[in-house]
């Protein structure tokens, strides 16, 4: 669960002379997804309609300052559903569950309330289909994620995981006419396809999932930020050091073009060695980031001489979800259907 923040720098940035023009590039889209900002108002409509404390099965989503907040309104985070006192309101985290944790939280009479983004969701079914169809299901993700777990606990049997290209040339098959490749939704686009090109050079019947897995916003943040280091001395990525697809957004930036790129949760966490000789800063936010952390780390920027803020825009995202199931009775009985979308994109 979340430790106290330190942090790491009080002193304002500085701003140094004669470094040239300096500049932001601001990736778009960036923050807040649509399965993110249903995860987050879900917990807050529990805890609005039922009250505190109102449990959730690990971090609702990968975000320090999100866990940080809504533990501060009432909501307790645990590790296992066994940790819930019997009966009362538990949420499960966007990242979604196995069958296991909610075999377990019935059996304990827990009031359960599915906060999974309906785009793992669909990852989950896919795999019930193929394990269904006795297809060996290899799952490109990083084991102990807790995404994978929560899609492999849907056909334990059945699904390998793959957590590199490098693994795809190692792995063994029962039987290779009969296997097909589904991934975490939060992966880097390129290292995936890599993984794929190397499984299916062995395994020539290897069978592609219905649809792409790896999700919008996680693909479109890559794009955007791809777009951003080519002409950035420094990226900058706020999101927490548990987010896949935050993490990733470094590894992307500094493979296509950024001198440097380093991920904080928070504005003080930017250090000012980084601005040393820097022009051009890049800056961008994984899908669990709210865009108040993004606009303080700007607002540094902008004391240390960065004030010329360039949106970089390489797609809009209009998807919305709607709340789960279990919220959208209101008080009055009347049906909650509102849709929700990510709330941060500028």
């Amino acid at each position: 669960m979340p430790v106290p923040r330190v942090p790491r720098r009080r002193e304002p940035l500085q701003d140094i002379a004669g470094t040239g023009r300096k500049r932001v590039l601001l990736a778009s889209p960036r923050g807040y997804c649509a399965g993110v900002d249903r995860a987050v108002i879900a917990v807050e409509k529990a805890l609005e309609r039922f009250g505190a404390p109102v449990y959730v099965r690990k971090q609702i989503v990968h975000n320090i300052h999100v866990v940080t907040e809504l533990e501060k309104q009432g909501a307790i985070f645990v590790d296992e559903v066994d940790e819930v006192p019997e009966g009362a309101h538990v949420v499960f985290s966007a990242h979604g569950v196995s069958p296991a944790v909610v075999n377990a939280a019935s059996d304990r009479g827990l009031r359960a309330i599915d906060a999974t983004c309906p785009l793992v969701t669909k990852v989950h079914r896919e795999a019930v289909r193929f394990a269904r169809d006795d297809f060996e299901i290899l799952l490109i993700g990083h084991e102990g994620h807790e995404e994978v777990e929560g899609t492999a606990g849907e056909a334990p049997e059945h699904v390998t995981v793959v957590n590199s290209p490098d693994e795809a040339d190692t792995i063994e098959v029962r039987d290779p006419s009969k296997v097909v490749w589904l991934s975490q939704t939060t992966l880097s686009v390129d290292e995936t396809m890599e993984t794929v090109r190397r499984l299916r050079a062995r395994f020539p019947q290897l069978q592609d999932p219905p649809s792409d897995d790896i999700c919008y916003a996680t693909q479109n943040r890559q794009v955007a930020i791809k777009k951003v280091a080519k002409d950035a001395d420094l990226v900058i990525v706020v999101g927490s050091a548990n987010s896949s697809n935050s993490v990733r957004l470094v590894e992307v930036a500094l493979e296509h073009g950024a001198k440097a790129a380093y991920r904080v949760d928070y504005a003080d966490e930017v250090e000012q060695a980084w601005l040393e000789g820097v022009e051009t800063v890049g800056v961008t936010s994984g899908a669990s980031v709210p865009e108040v952390l993004v606009q303080e780390v700007l607002d540094d920027l902008a004391a240390a001489g960065y004030r010329d803020v360039e949106q970089v825009r390489t797609a809009e995202e209009d998807l919305m979800f709607s709340l789960p199931k279990e919220l959208r009775q209101d008080a009055a009985g009347k049906r909650d259907d509102r849709a929700l979308g990510g709330r941060s994109r500028s």
